[in-house]
């Protein structure tokens, strides 16, 4: 369905046609059409607390030519980047996730990392078929249920508990406008958003625990 180019400090997934795409991105956030999404490993120190983000990443994003793109931004080495297909009754999903847990949160409670290194979870899922707006934000729930199931199950335990995600997860769900009304958890839809998300979160997070087993025994 799309495909994805690796140009370190980018990647770049390009979904094949210009689609919905809804997301709360750094750039182009909510629901928008775009062809491609991107994601742009950064560093600590390429933040300075007095930058401007969104406009810094908007001249990076021109200087490019991919002011167009929704886009992610992310501290987890992009070479790391996991991806995952599955087709079910005949649609299809692809997943392409960035996993970095370095602050690691678990819903319901808030962590100290004023001093420490920042990491995110990025997920982008490009669905085959065409979705209603309800149906897309629907798509959308699926998605992220099945990033928390990932990273619970790969069961990175902080003070407060099992980790549920991060605390600057990012999530985009990419469709074809069409009419499908729903895409719950009983549906091939539903179905195949959580098997291609759940697995390239999955395997991006047990990654990062090989990794980083210190961190994920802080």
């Amino acid at each position: 369905m799309g495909t994805v180019t690796l140009d370190r400090p980018w990647i770049e997934f390009d979904l094949g046609a210009e689609v919905q795409v809804l997301s709360w991105a750094v750039n182009r956030p909510g629901l928008v059409t775009a062809r491609r999404i991107l994601w742009r490993e950064v560093r600590n120190s390429d933040l300075p607390c007095d930058l401007d983000v969104a406009e810094w990443f908007a001249g990076e994003l021109l200087q490019r030519g991919c002011e167009d793109a929704v886009a992610f931004l992310t501290s987890r080495d992009v070479r790391r980047y996991c991806e995952a297909s599955a087709t079910v009754e005949g649609i299809s999903a692809q997943a392409v996730a960035t996993v970095g847990l370095s602050n690691a949160e678990k819903a319901g409670s808030r962590m100290d990392y004023a001093s420490r290194n920042w990491g995110t979870i990025n997920v982008a899922l490009r669905l085959s078929q065409g979705l209603a707006h309800a149906a897309l934000i629907e798509a959308m729930s699926i998605a992220v249920q099945a990033r928390t199931a990932a990273v619970m199950d790969a069961d990175i335990i902080l003070p407060n508990g099992t980790a549920t995600g991060t605390g600057t997860d990012c999530v985009a769900v990419a469709a074809p406008a069409g009419a499908t009304p729903y895409a719950g958890l009983h549906t091939a839809t539903g179905e195949v958003i959580g098997k291609a998300v759940y697995q390239a979160v999955h395997t991006g997070a047990l990654e990062w625990k090989t990794t980083n087993r210190r961190a994920a025994h802080a």
